[in-house]
């Protein structure tokens, strides 16, 4: 039953999402909206996916992805769009801080391997995203911080060594405060 809920939720994502950027020049940019809409319409329609939580969250994520994909976007460069879109739209529609950041920004690094990209980039994209999404709507963005490079770093544990230490190092060198979070993490 979960996923075939889960299933309907990322065709329908990347449906609207490739709806909504159709055309488009700066796919990069017009991504955090499209993206924003189409979950807040996605949840609005129906209230069992907030539910789901950390899952919903990587569903939107990954049906986004398809989306940016299909209209021939740089999926890399859309990535701290689609995330920071993904975390407001749950937000806004009730899902809790904590399940939005660590699905949408857990899904990104998994698709980033999955499609082959740069996982140490794509972790980074996903992290700021996730921190900007939740300062867009007025959450708690020191929390943020630490829930998505925590997020990062579990989804690329499951992943394998190299690529945690891949994202390791990516995030420590382009997110202000990773270095403390991970130090911390080890103890």
């Amino acid at each position: 039953m979960v996923f075939s809920i889960l299933s309907r939720l990322v065709k329908g994502v990347k449906g609207g999402v490739t709806s909504g950027l159709e055309g488009v020049t700066d796919v990069a940019g017009a991504v955090v909206g499209a993206v924003k809409n189409v979950t807040v319409t996605t949840l609005k329609e129906s209230g069992e996916f907030v539910s789901q939580g950390v899952d919903a969250a990587a569903s939107i994520v990954k049906g986004s992805i398809e989306g940016v994909s299909a209209v021939g976007g740089s999926v890399v460069k859309a990535l701290k769009g689609v995330v920071s879109g993904t975390v407001q739209g749950m937000m806004d529609s009730g899902a809790k801080q904590d399940e939005a950041v660590r699905g949408a920004v857990g899904q990104a690094v998994h698709s980033a391997k999955e499609l082959g990209k740069d996982v140490g980039d794509a972790a980074v994209a996903s992290v700021k995203g996730a921190v900007d999404g939740v300062k867009q709507v007025g959450g708690d963005t020191a929390t943020a911080t630490k829930t998505s490079v925590l997020a990062a770093l579990n989804a690329a544990k499951e992943i394998g060594d190299e690529t945690l230490s891949s994202v390791k190092e990516s995030l420590v060198a382009g997110v202000d405060g990773a270095k403390d979070i991970i130090d911390a993490a080890k103890e």
